[in-house]
C-alpha cells in the first residue's frame, strides 16, 4: 500500500509541475475568470453556496435509513430497492390526537419526525413539545412538555427522561410530570451538565444505561473557582455579570459522578479519589449489562490517567482496567466502546502506546491487545463483534478513508476508494455504510454501500455551487517543518486573472493550535469564503497547518509543550520563505490574519518577525496563557509554577514594545473563552511604551462575533488590509 501511494502522490506532483505549479504542490482546481465575484455577504453569510448535502438516520438494530415527509414515515434500503412506510400520515395524525386527547392539550400541526428512541418507538417534534410514537404498534407512547427553561433532555426508552433546569437535575414521564433526581441550592453546585470547560471530549453531562434504567450524572462543584466580570451594556446603567473561570495555576473546579437508579428512587456516588479534588473524570461508559461504570481519571497534571471500573450499584471502586502516563501530556478524547454481544471485552483509543491515536481490545481483567496497526491517527466508527470499523488518515493526513479489520485475524479492508475527505455512518447493524465525500474539485457526494462489496447506490451528487462566482486557483501542496521532519500541508489561492509577471502581496490566514486542522482534500481545500473573497480582491491568501494541530500522530501533536507558539511559527515561517521565493511574491507586503489561538499566532508572528509582516489583524487573541483556563492551558504549558520560563516565553505582553507593523485587534467584551483581560493588557502595555496599536471591540459578541454582525467584523479586517498592506 506504501508503494502505491508514493507513486501516485508522485504523479500528482509532477502533473503539478507541468501545469508550472510551485514544486509540493499535488492537486489544482483551475482559475475561473469568467463568472462574478463575491460579496462580503456572501462571504460571511453564504447563503446557498454551500454544496448539497443529504443526513441518513439509521433505524436502530437495522440496516435501513430513515426517510420523512409529507408522505410519512419510511425505512428503505436503496442496495436492495425495499421501501416500507412505517407510518402514514393518516397513522400519524391519529397518534397525535390520541397524544393531545390523554394530555388535556387540543390539537397540534402535522408533528415532524425527530429521531428513534428504540427500535419501534419514534419521537417527533410537535407544538406542544416531543410526540413519542410506537411504530409497530401505531399508537402514543407520550407528549412530553417541559418546563420553561428546561434544556439537555435525554430521552429514554425506559420511559424516564432526564434533563436540566436551572443547576439540577431532573426527570419526566412520557407525559411530561417531573420529578427530582438532584437539587441544591447552593449556586455553586452544578447537575447533569458538562465539565472541565468542555475539553477531554465532554458535550453532556448525563449517561443512560443500556437499558434506560439509571442515568449517571456529572456533579459540578464551582466553589473554589474564581470569577470574572463581564459587562452588559443593555441596561440603562450597564451590568456586570460575574462568571466562573478557572485561570491556568489557580483553583480549579471538584467533579464527581453521580448514578440514580429509577426505580429505587436513589442515588450513590462513584467512589473515585485517586488524583485528589481537581482530578477530571471522562470517558463515562457503561458496561452493557450495567452492572459497571468504566471512567477515565486524570490528574491535573494531566500526565497520569488510570481507566477504573466501579459498581453501579454501590459506587464503590472494584479496579484499575490501564494506566497511560506522558511526560508532556494524556488527552482522552472518547468513552470506550463495548463489543456488540460482550459484557466484557471493549475498545479504547490512545495515542500514549504507539505514537498515533490507535484502537486497542481490552477486557475487564486488564489485558490489552492493539487492534488497529497503522502509523496514522484512527477514529472509532463502529463494530459487529468480529469486525471494526474506523477511519484513519493513513492513505494521507488531509484525506480520511473508512477501513474495516477482522478482529480476529487483523484482515484490514479499505471500504472508502474515492480520493478526498470521507464522512462515514456505519448501520447498527454494520453491514451497510453511508459515504458522504468530496475533494478539492468534488462538491459532495452521498453513496449507500454494503460492508460486503455488494453495492454502491448513489444518494447524491452535489452540484458546484460557486459556478458563477468566479472563484480563483485553489492549489495543496506541502513544505517541510522547520525541525526537517514532516511534510506541513497548504492552501494557495492566486489572486483572480492572476499574471506571473506581477506581483502580489500576501495575507497568511493561520490558526496553528490543538484540535484544529485546516487543510483537507475537501471540496475547495475546506476554505473559508472570506480567503476566496480577498484572492478575488488581488490577494494571495496562504493557509498552512503546522506541529500542534491534530491528525498527525503525537510526536507532531505534543512538539508545542511548555512553549505554545515556538514551533507553531516556526513551521509557519517555512512556508513564509518559500511564498517568499515565488516571483510573483511581494515580500514587502505579507500580512497575517487569525482568530483565538489564530489571533495569539498573529500576533507572536508579528512580533517576532516585524521585518516579515507588515500588517496583521489579531481576534479574540491569547496574550499570556496564565490567564487561560486549567485544563486547556496546563495541558499545553504546565502550571506558571512549574513552568515559568515558558510562560514568559509565550507572553505577548513581554512583545508589546517591540511591535512595529500595523497591528488591528478585535474582541468581544464579553468573551467569556479569551476573557477581555487578555487584550486589553496587551494594549495598555502598548501605551506604556507609547506603541501605536488599533483595537476595536464587539461590545455584545462573545468569543466569535455571529451572525450579521460578522459582516461588519470581516468589512473591518478586509479595510484594515486594504488601508496598509
Amino acid at each position: 500500500m506504501k508503494k502505491r501511494l508514493l507513486s501516485s502522490l508522485a504523479a500528482l506532483c509532477l502533473a503539478a509541475l507541468q501545469m508550472g505549479a510551485q514544486p509540493g504542490v499535488f492537486a489544482v482546481r483551475p482559475q475561473d475568470t469568467s463568472a462574478g465575484s463575491l460579496t462580503m455577504e456572501d462571504a460571511v453569510l453564504g447563503y446557498g453556496l454551500s454544496p448539497e448535502t443529504l443526513k441518513v438516520v439509521w433505524r436502530p438494530d437495522s440496516r435501513t435509513m430513515t426517510s420523512d415527509g409529507s408522505d410519512g414515515l419510511y425505512a428503505e434500503n436503496p442496495l436492495d430497492g425495499t421501501r416500507e412506510q412505517l407510518l402514514s400520515p393518516e397513522d400519524l395524525s391519529g397518534i397525535m390526537q390520541s397524544a393531545a386527547d390523554r394530555s388535556a392539550r387540543p390539537d397540534t400541526a402535522a408533528p415532524v419526525f425527530l429521531k428513534w428512541v428504540s427500535h419501534d418507538l419514534a419521537a417527533f417534534a410537535c407544538r406542544d413539545g416531543i410526540l413519542l410514537a410506537d411504530v409497530a404498534g401505531k399508537k402514543a407512547e407520550g407528549l412530553i412538555s417541559l418546563p420553561e427553561g428546561a434544556a439537555n433532555l435525554v430521552l429514554n426508552p425506559y420511559g424516564c427522561h432526564p434533563y436540566t433546569l436551572g443547576n439540577g437535575l431532573w426527570f419526566c414521564d412520557n407525559y411530561g410530570n417531573s420529578y427530582p433526581i438532584a437539587v441544591d441550592g447552593n449556586p455553586n453546585i452544578i447537575y447533569g451538565q458538562f465539565v472541565s470547560r468542555n475539553e477531554f471530549g465532554i458535550t453532556g453531562g448525563i449517561f443512560l444505561s443500556d437499558d434506560g434504567s439509571k442515568v449517571a450524572f456529572y456533579r459540578k462543584d464551582e466553589t473554589a473557582v474564581g470569577t470574572f466580570p463581564l459587562l452588559d451594556i443593555n441596561s440603562r446603567t450597564g451590568t456586570l455579570f460575574q462568571i466562573k473561570y478557572p485561570m491556568a495555576g489557580m483553583a480549579s473546579e471538584n467533579v464527581r459522578v453521580g448514578v440514580y437508579d429509577f426505580s429505587s428512587n436513589t442515588v450513590v456516588y462513584l467512589d473515585c479519589d485517586d488524583f485528589g479534588y481537581d482530578q477530571y473524570m471522562t470517558g463515562i461508559t457503561w458496561s452493557p449489562d450495567g452492572g459497571h461504570i468504566l471512567v477515565q481519571v486524570l490528574d491535573r497534571t494531566q500526565k497520569h490517567l488510570k481507566l477504573n471500573m466501579y459498581d453501579s450499584s454501590t459506587g464503590e471502586f472494584e479496579k484499575t482496567l490501564l494506566t497511560e502516563d506522558n511526560d508532556r501530556f494524556v488527552e482522552p478524547q472518547d468513552p470506550v466502546w463495548f463489543l456488540k454481544g460482550s459484557d466484557t471485552r471493549f475498545i479504547y483509543k490512545t495515542d500514549n502506546r504507539d505514537g498515533y491515536k490507535n484502537l486497542y481490545l481490552c477486557d475487564l481483567d486488564g489485558n490489552i491487545k492493539r487492534l488497529t496497526c497503522t502509523e496514522a491517527d484512527v477514529e472509532y466508527a463502529a463494530n459487529d463483534g468480529k469486525n471494526i470499523f474506523y477511519t484513519s488518515a493513513e492513505v494521507s493526513p488531509v484525506e480520511k478513508h473508512l477501513f474495516c479489520t477482522d478482529i480476529r485475524t487483523g484482515k484490514t479492508r479499505r471500504l472508502t476508494p474515492a480520493s478526498g475527505w470521507h464522512e462515514v455512518s456505519v448501520s447498527p447493524d454494520c453491514t451497510c455504510f453511508t459515504d458522504s465525500y468530496s475533494s478539492l474539485t468534488v462538491p459532495g457526494v452521498v453513496d449507500f454501500c454494503s460492508v460486503s462489496g455488494g453495492g454502491r447506490t448513489n444518494l447524491l451528487t452535489a452540484p458546484d455551487p460557486v459556478s458563477e462566482y468566479g472563484y480563483c486557483e485553489i492549489s495543496l501542496g506541502t513544505v517541510r517543518s522547520a525541525d526537517g521532519k514532516y511534510d506541513n500541508y497548504y492552501r494557495l489561492i492566486k489572486p483572480k486573472d492572476f499574471d506571473p509577471s506581477r506581483k502580489y502581496p500576501v495575507i497568511l490566514y493561520v490558526y496553528g493550535g490543538p484540535h484544529m486542522q485546516l487543510v483537507r482534500n475537501s471540496w475547495l481545500g475546506s476554505l473559508a469564503r472570506w480567503e476566496m473573497y480577498m484572492a478575488q480582491h488581488g490577494y494571495i491568501v496562504y493557509v498552512q497547518d503546522n506541529r500542534g494541530t491534530p491528525n498527525r500522530g503525537a510526536a507532531y501533536e505534543k512538539a508545542i509543550y511548555g512553549q505554545c507558539g515556538q514551533a507553531e511559527m516556526a513551521d509557519q515561517m517555512e512556508g513564509i520563505r518559500m511564498l517568499m521565493s515565488l516571483d510573483y511574491v511581494d515580500k514587502d507586503r505579507i500580512g497575517v490574519h487569525g482568530w483565538s489561538y489564530g489571533g495569539f499566532m498573529t500576533i507572536s508572528l508579528i512580533t517576532n518577525y516585524p521585518d516579515i509582516f507588515k500588517v496583521a489583524v489579531a481576534g479574540g487573541p491569547v496574550i499570556d496563557w496564565k490567564w487561560y483556563e486549567v485544563m486547556y492551558g496546563e495541558r499545553y504549558m504546565g502550571s506558571p509554577v512549574t513552568n515559568p520560563e515558558g510562560y514568559a516565553l509565550t507572553s505577548l505582553i513581554n512583545k508589546a514594545a517591540g511591535l512595529k507593523g500595523r497591528l488591528l485587534i478585535c474582541q468581544g467584551a464579553v468573551d467569556n473563552v479569551v476573557l477581555w483581560q487578555h487584550s486589553l493588557s496587551f494594549i495598555r502595555e502598548c501605551i506604556k511604551n507609547n506603541v501605536q496599536v488599533d483595537y476595536f471591540p464587539y461590545p455584545c459578541a462573545q468569543h466569535n462575533v455571529l451572525g450579521r454582525d460578522r459582516i461588519h467584523l470581516m468589512d473591518k479586517v478586509t479595510m484594515y488590509f486594504e488601508d496598509y498592506l
